[in-house]
């Protein structure tokens, strides 16, 4: 690989002295909003590098009264970043839900992230209401968009009201997102779809959101005309916290007799969602009662979990054959269909094998978790793929070079790393159309790691659709530190960087939202109680965030995970995620493949954290072994704690 230049030479050379102070000023201006103070500091700033982003602050702290001129005259100043797409977004936005179509449109043709839905949902509504496109052919677009959100948000919300009362939208749309958001338990999205139908019913989808049971109790709902779809949706939130409930009121003749084919099915799709995700055996008679193709993506998900956690590998089958193709060729479902198909031998055995090859082959590669489990069934360990050819001088170069990633440089080696992700995320993937190609990805990825910013070194690597640089997506820093600990206390230095890679991206300070910190991402009271059984003296809280302190509290930590859990990798990576005790309750039930017990973990974000730290491990194992690895090993079998196990832990946080 090229040299590059020396780390934070050309960036210091990129900034000006009191300049650096003023932005950080302005920052804390912006976000107190103090436009009177922005407009003072704004010309100490004139010349920085990052002198964008202070146009930012100071234009959008005063979007709402500011006019068209002077908007325009701030998306000149910012032209090319990341900043001026992104004030013009917030104006879009703004001029949509003001209807104000002239300077809509004088706009939309210059948004090049063009990623927002409202954004879309306001064009698509403009375009009908204009005559440059058909009611009918927008409708669909507006509704996926709409269905897709997840809150009560203006734009697709008005494009859906627009084409409803237009007859191009159909009234089963809008309790279709009326269900979605119930079943998510968001009432007011419900609440705000229901209500375009008919206002009256706002107070009825609120009390239904706040105890379903009531309202099928009451003897008049029953008789009432046209309540059948606020019947679905109170069984459908009644499902949320006891599935039996749920189907016992679908048992009701009332509601049998009330209820649609598209609606019983929609609904039971719920309950044997819902029943699956506490590990129900009942969940499957469930999803039998209703037809898949009336049920929605995320039902057909959980019945083909449901399926393989029974063994029923019809059911597995059909469910990912009633889905969308979008999901079905989601590598997950890829593989369970390969799965299925090998173990029903339909049509012939000759013929699942040939097919479920195909399948196979479709997505192996080390990239992730069912990529690798696809490489094992065509006989092909884990491997480090070989690497891409060196970048040139001049590759290297360009991404040295780059405004966006410079910019985004500055940001971060001030403090301000979220405006400095963003930067280098819009540079990377939306300032042109399609983004960056492949080398310059790897040359932008090469960039970051040498800057040791190893989040944007990993993530930018990942975007590479054919090249896998090993050594940009799977980085070892602190080596020395990770390694002697985790073999000091037994533990397989892969796993540890499997973790970490996953838990922060190597940010050493890096904070999450619940309030875990460093490396390993180690909670306050966790990092009390292991630092006081491993007799770590004097232990302060603020020490959690330095490297030393983090790596050794958080291997303890895992190492007492995995010890209660009798070494199964699965179980304790569940453990450090969710907790010991809900791993140690999602454990209880047949025994299983690893694979099929972790497609079964309730929490999507645990299953996910759980698939990426074993690949992770898998790709890190075989980089720092160099020999051949296996997944499929990794994973093992679970089921209940045997019965020679040592006691449980009972003071494991």
């Amino acid at each position: 690989m090229a040299a590059l230049v020396t780390p934070g030479l050309a960036l210091a050379q990129a900034t000006s002295g009191g300049g650096d102070a003023a932005l950080l000023e302005m920052r804390s201006a912006y976000s107190r909003g103090n436009s009177f103070q922005l407009a003072n500091l704004l010309p100490t700033v004139r010349g920085h590098a990052l002198e964008p982003l202070a146009n930012y602050w100071s234009i959008r702290s005063r979007l709402d009264i500011a006019t068209p001129a002077d908007i325009r005259t701030a998306l000149d100043r910012m032209a090319g970043t990341y900043w001026e797409d992104r004030l013009r977004n917030d104006w879009l936005l703004q001029l949509g839900k003001a209807r104000d179509w002239a300077n809509f449109d004088a706009e939309l043709p210059r948004f090049r992230m063009n990623d927002d839905r409202q954004v879309r949902c306001y064009a698509l509504m403009r375009d009908v209401m204009t005559g440059r496109a058909a009611g009918e052919a927008v409708a669909p677009v507006v509704q996926a968009n709409w269905h897709a959100q997840r809150e009560a948000e203006d734009g697709c919300a008005t494009a859906a009201k627009f084409l409803l009362d237009a007859g191009q939208l159909k009234p089963q749309v809008v309790w279709q997102r009326a269900r979605l958001a119930m079943d998510a338990n968001r009432a007011r999205v419900a609440t705000q779809a229901v209500a375009m139908l008919d206002p009256d019913l706002s107070i009825t989808v609120d009390s239904i959101a706040s105890d379903p049971a009531k309202y099928l109790d009451e003897k008049l709902t029953a008789i009432r005309p046209r309540t059948k779809e606020l019947v679905t949706l109170a069984i459908i939130r009644l499902a949320a916290n006891d599935p039996t409930a749920a189907a016992l009121e679908m048992d009701r003749t009332r509601w049998k007799a009330q209820l649609t084919k598209e609606e019983r099915s929609w609904t039971w799709g719920v309950i044997g969602k819902r029943s699956a995700q506490k590990l129900q055996a009942e969940a499957l008679g469930y999803f039998a009662n209703g037809e898949d193709r009336h049920m929605h993506d995320e039902h057909l998900a959980w019945k083909a979990r449901a399926g393989m956690r029974a063994g029923s590998w019809s059911a597995v089958h059909d469910a990912v054959a009633a889905m969308s193709e979008a999901q079905q060729s989601d590598p997950t479902w890829v593989y369970w269909e390969a799965r299925a198909v090998q173990a029903l031998k339909l049509p012939d055995p000759v013929a699942a094998s040939a097919k479920a090859r195909e399948l196979f082959e479709s997505i192996a590669s080390t990239r992730d978790f069912y990529e690798q489990l696809a490489m094992e069934e065509l006989g092909r360990p884990i491997t480090v793929p070989a690497a891409p050819a060196p970048l040139t001088a001049e590759e290297v170069a360009a991404a040295q070079n780059n405004p966006g990633l410079r910019r985004a440089l500055i940001a971060i080696r001030l403090g301000l790393r979220s405006e400095g992700v963003r930067e280098w995320n819009y540079t990377v993937g939306l300032h042109t159309p399609g983004g960056m190609g492949e080398r310059e990805l790897l040359a932008a990825s090469a960039l970051a790691c040498q800057h040791e910013l190893w989040d944007r070194c990993i993530n930018t690597s990942l975007r590479t659709p054919e090249s896998m640089d090993h050594a940009q997506r799977f980085p070892t820093p602190h080596r020395a530190q990770v390694v002697s600990r985790a073999t000091e206390i037994g533990l397989d230095p892969a796993y540890v960087y499997g973790l970490i890679r996953q838990e922060s991206r190597f940010i050493t300070d890096a904070r999450s939202g619940v309030g875990a910190s460093g490396l390993m991402q180690v909670m306050p009271a966790t990092a009390r109680w292991t630092a006081n059984k491993i007799g770590l003296t004097n232990f302060k809280p603020a020490q959690i965030t330095e490297r030393d302190t983090n790596i050794q509290i958080g291997t303890a930590y895992l190492k007492f995970a995995l010890d209660d859990f009798q070494g199964s990798l699965p179980l304790a990576a569940a453990a450090y995620n969710a907790g010991p005790g809900r791993s140690r309750q999602w454990r209880n039930g047949p025994v299983l493949p690893g694979e099929v017990w972790t497609e079964n973990i309730p929490f999507e974000e645990t299953r996910d954290y759980v698939k990426r730290v074993l690949a992770n491990t898998t790709n890190y194992a075989a980089q720092i072994t160099g020999q051949p690895q296996s997944l499929r090993a990794r994973l093992g079998t679970v089921g209940p704690r045997p019965v020679n196990a040592p006691t449980v832990n009972p003071d494991l946080p």
